[in-house]
């Protein structure tokens, strides 16, 4: 049977490298770092011109999720593993872009007050009570509140900046084209570059990659806001039907949506005015909108990621679909894909792109 992807001929060679990492969002920023940590060569390509969801996105790692306060997917296993590493990427690119900041929960309706008090009693791990009283002069708070404790910010944007410069000789700034790349006998060529495999994680524009494009991806559309609050403390995150996150010095991130059925990446006035209104319903204190931000998340109908390499071409490979938990779930991925390539250790069966193989081949 005659393949789809035919090899093509090798072009003369400037650099050859064994990984090409497509993407410098967060998921190929830590896919890069682990590859220089490990002293193995690579090369990531990024356009800046094209916005990356993680720049738009809250920079949370909240281990509980949902209406009934139950844990996130293997966060036991995940978050640790994250905070080490976002720990040990400041410190070795000497930034400051992560903090322990507990979420606030200012109860919306008695159902969610129950239901705190419900996982609280029962199965709690992350969980514990507060005074209310600390919070009355910021926001409305009829039906209390709670906390989630162990909860991350990550500070994205000097995350991505700081691993930008940490790989700036690995680093090229440029579109990447599938008129440009060519799978050959040693591996795969882009431009001038001769790689032994070529990792995307490049967001949505991994639904049109010709090998993963029959992978189920569901994106979403997300908006936030960012607002100026003044007097409103920055140590904590702020949760009712809406979450307001410490962004920098008075400015908070105030979102989110999730639109399954957009007909643009605008940014609406529909948004805009469901968060102030929200915001006038629960916060004491005066702000200002500074900015509203629109971002594509490369979800996927699983709600799980997709990692792994094409089962009919093992020099292709895929690190994407992190969906809204991604500043968790990237740098373990990221380095369990490594893993699988370097030393033959399993992906996660539910993030395996193998359980799609019969789509790709």
């Amino acid at each position: 049977m005659a393949s789809r992807y035919p090899l093509k001929k090798q072009i003369p060679l400037q650099k050859k490298v064994k990984y090409l990492v497509i993407g410098q969002g967060l998921v190929g920023t830590w896919l890069a770092y682990f590859l220089q940590e490990r002293n193995l060569s690579y090369v990531i390509v990024n356009d800046s011109k094209q916005a990356s969801a993680s720049s738009v996105a809250s920079g949370v790692i909240n281990p509980v999720t949902g209406r009934r306060m139950v844990q996130t997917w293997m966060i036991e296993d995940v978050m640790p593993f994250a905070v080490a590493s976002y720990e040990a990427f400041q410190q070795k690119t000497n930034s400051k872009i992560v903090s322990n900041t507990p979420v606030v929960l200012i109860h919306p309706s008695p159902q969610m007050k129950d239901s705190f008090d419900y996982r609280l009693a029962h199965d709690n791990v992350y969980l514990k009570t507060n005074n209310t009283l600390d919070w009355q002069s910021f926001f409305n708070t009829p039906f209390g509140t709670g906390e989630i404790d162990n909860c991350y910010w990550i500070d994205l944007i000097p995350f991505l900046e700081a691993g930008k410069k940490h790989m700036a000789d690995h680093f090229i700034e440029s579109t990447f084209a599938f008129t440009e790349f060519k799978i050959v006998d040693e591996g795969v060529q882009w431009k001038d570059i001769l790689a032994e495999k070529i990792i995307f994680c490049d967001g949505v524009n991994s639904m049109q990659n010709p090998y993963f494009k029959a992978l189920p991806f569901a994106p979403n559309k997300g908006e936030a806001l960012i607002v100026a609050i003044d007097g409103l403390p920055a140590k904590h995150i702020y949760k009712n039907n809406i979450a307001i996150v410490p962004w920098k010095e008075n400015l908070f991130w105030v979102g989110s949506s999730f639109e399954w059925q957009y007909e643009n990446q605008d940014p609406t006035k529909a948004f805009k005015q469901k968060m102030m209104t929200a915001l006038d319903s629960i916060l004491k204190l005066p702000y200002q909108v500074v900015d509203h931000l629109v971002g594509i998340r490369p979800a996927n109908t699983e709600r799980r990621p997709f990692v792994g390499l094409h089962p009919s071409y093992p020099q292709l490979g895929i690190c994407n679909g992190m969906g809204t938990k991604g500043c968790s779930l990237a740098p373990y991925f990221a380095s369990e894909l490594i893993n699988h390539i370097e030393l033959g250790e399993e992906i996660n069966k539910e993030a395996d792109i193998a359980r799609f193989g019969p789509l790709l081949v």
